[in-house]
């Protein structure tokens, strides 16, 4: 039979009852099941058989050796942010989302195919140096191993922060660029059924829609572009992250994933041609600090012989004005002070 996906998938509320007074019930279950077996037993012992006591010695044993650790397993203990997504016999059967001691169906199974997987940050790496080493103490491999087995799903903020990546930018220069994600699980019954791993889900998808950013973005402009403001990686980082956050949304909204944030974390170019394009940076700061010299030299020198002119101090022909502008161009724009040289003759 075919079901559309949204309605296979939507979380229903799940059949549960106190988990504490199951205790209670299990446990008196258990010791009338061990006083049954206790007097079948004594009856045994001293060689009174009758139909009674066969039946109960027999039916305790069943009990206790085969049947008593069944409805054990209906307890659920949830915490705060956390999620059992249950299934019975290969068929959905509930999502248990709110914190408290519960008892369901003891043949319920709980499902996370993301139970035990982690993705790759620095913690891990490190804890994996530890292991390496022969450093892990027995409470860490213990901890290691309940997290593994562990079939819950955390509802907590998480933080996603991937390798970096070699991206060619609008241009075709290769930039290394890292960003991290930050985000939560949302719909649980959707992380688990609709994706095969939903952390793994997420962190490809995060690599995917930084690809695509990026190659719409160059790096960095010079000249008019600048000019016009032409947006770049560099220097329109919270539009940048804006469009990572839609994407990722949109793309993760099929695992019941929340993405609550997306910076850059890591931008930079590829080493390959950093040394390039450090030149290249260095030279458009040369180049924009001498126009803004020539610009202010410009101006002080027109500024000067506006003066002259204006206070009669010296009449120049058009030669002499010539000779000034040129020799106060190269005292305002020269890389070093100026040498003065005294004319001890005329002025002509």
């Amino acid at each position: 039979m075919n079901q559309s996906t949204n309605t296979l998938y939507e979380e229903k509320e799940i059949r549960k009852t106190n988990g504490m007074r199951a205790l209670i019930v299990i446990i008196t279950l258990f010791l009338i099941d061990i006083a049954a077996f206790v007097w079948g037993a004594v009856m045994f012992y001293h060689e009174q058989f009758n139909a009674l006591s066969i039946t109960m010695f027999a039916v305790s044993a069943l009990y206790m050796f085969c049947i008593s650790w069944i409805p054990i397993m209906g307890l659920k203990i949830i915490k705060p942010n956390e999620a059992l997504v249950l299934t019975l016999f290969g068929r959905y059967y509930g999502t248990l989302k709110h914190e408290g001691f519960y008892y369901v169906n003891p043949f319920a199974s709980a499902v996370n195919p993301a139970a035990g997987y982690d993705h790759p940050s620095s913690a891990n790496i490190e804890q994996g140096k530890n292991a390496a080493a022969g450093s892990f103490s027995g409470a860490s491999i213990q901890a290691q191993y309940l997290r593994l087995v562990s079939k819950k799903v955390s509802l907590k903020v998480t933080t996603l922060n991937n390798d970096k990546q070699k991206i060619n930018d609008q241009i075709g220069n290769p930039i290394s660029i890292g960003i991290v994600v930050v985000w939560k699980v949302i719909n649980p019954t959707k992380a688990v059924f609709n994706v095969d791993n939903y952390k793994e889900y997420l962190s490809i998808q995060c690599d995917s829609a930084l690809r695509n950013i990026v190659r719409l973005y160059p790096y960095d402009v010079y000249g008019e572009d600048r000019e016009n403001n032409e947006k770049t990686l560099r220097g329109s980082s919270q539009e940048i992250a804006e469009k990572l956050k839609e994407e990722i949304q949109h793309k993760s909204e099929a695992a019941g994933i929340e993405i609550i944030e997306a910076r850059i974390t890591h931008l930079a170019y590829a080493p390959e041609i950093a040394a390039a394009m450090l030149q290249r940076q260095q030279a458009s700061a040369v180049i924009d600090a001498r126009q803004m010299i020539v610009e202010g030299a410009v101006g002080m020198v027109e500024m000067a012989l506006t003066k002259l002119s204006e206070n009669d101090i010296v009449q120049l022909d058009d030669e002499r004005k010539a000779a000034m502008v040129s020799n106060l161009l190269v005292v305002l724009c020269g890389n070093r002070d100026a040498q003065p040289i005294v004319n001890s003759g005329s002025l002509y």
